[in-house]
């Protein structure tokens, strides 16, 4: 198993085992456990139970009812509510003419390859290291690496944009984009440089999906600062609404729509419960979702 790239393919796994476990998933990704072989399912997943006295120290029940208590308690909602948000925000955009779509840190996120909604364009943007890694885990699955359009980057290098530039992606069509999941290991400057960078590049009336840890965190977002520390990637940054927003504005974005964990778990997760009132889901205290659009000058 690829330990570098553990917290992506922790991500990985928690999306393939809420959609393998649920008949209405609040978000179904059924090709992510295509890219994990059945060795790392189960190391994953062994881990993850036998950890069980950590995440809940008065749990009773067996190896599989401590997974399923995991996995809906501690590891799926942040990853289930973000992405919920992000293709419900992409599906506006296709209908307003968007045809493009970049996913910044795009790990082994697997839209291209679940995508119905027509023609699109859909760029992934990681370090070298993750997308030669996903690429080998595509072709072992069997699935088209042309679906993506693969940008290798580092988004802590000053000059990551250049890649974007030197790709086949039009900045002058609108174009939607995302950064799930990685504001919480940049530093405050490079958050707000990678804004920049996408300002001088994205047209007006293109639209960034992120999300992001708040100062005043919770339990799952300590647990889960702790699990990236001890897979060597330390979480760096937390946000008042008010940093965002001076961000933002200051990269020449307007926040259209923010969600905080009531809002996510109202929109995204009234429906499961309304069916597994035993097993309820929440989206994390802690975390927000935000759509900004680039305004005209």
């Amino acid at each position: 198993m690829n330990e570098k790239n553990m917290t992506a393919l922790v991500s990985c796994f928690s999306r393939s085992y809420h959609c393998r476990h649920n008949r209405f998933p609040v978000f179904k990704d059924d090709v992510a456990e295509k890219l994990l072989t059945q060795q790392e399912h189960d190391s994953i997943a062994c881990n993850m139970s036998a950890g069980i006295s950590f995440f809940n120290p008065d749990f009773k029940g067996t190896e599989d009812e401590a997974l399923h208590w995991i996995v809906d308690n501690q590891l799926s909602p942040s990853v289930l509510a973000r992405s919920a948000f992000c293709e419900a925000s992409l599906k506006t955009a296709l209908l307003s003419g968007c045809r493009q779509y970049i996913i910044l840190a795009s790990g082994y996120d697997t839209f291209a390859w679940r995508n119905t909604e027509g023609d699109i364009s859909v760029f992934e943007l990681d370090r070298p290291e993750v997308i030669e890694d996903k690429q080998k885990r595509l072709e072992a699955a069997e699935l088209d690496p042309s679906k993506a359009e693969f940008i290798k980057c580092d988004f802590t290098d000053p000059g990551w944009s250049e890649a974007l530039v030197s790709s086949s992606c039009d900045m002058s069509r609108l174009t939607f984009c995302s950064m799930l999941g990685i504001s919480y290991y940049l530093t405050k400057n490079e958050f707000c440089s990678i804004l920049g960078a996408l300002s001088t590049q994205l047209c007006d009336g293109s639209s960034l999906v992120f999300d992001y840890p708040v100062i005043c965190g919770s339990k799952e977002t300590d647990i889960n600062e702790q699990l990236a520390k001890g897979a060597d990637e330390e979480m760096k940054s937390k946000y008042s609404y008010d940093e965002i927003e001076t961000a933002l504005s200051a990269a020449g974005f307007l926040i259209y729509e923010h969600l905080d964990a009531s809002e996510l778990t109202k929109n995204f997760f009234t429906s499961y419960n309304a069916v597994n009132p035993q097993h309820k889901l929440h989206a994390p205290e802690g975390v927000c979702c935000c759509l900004a659009v680039k305004k005209g000058l």
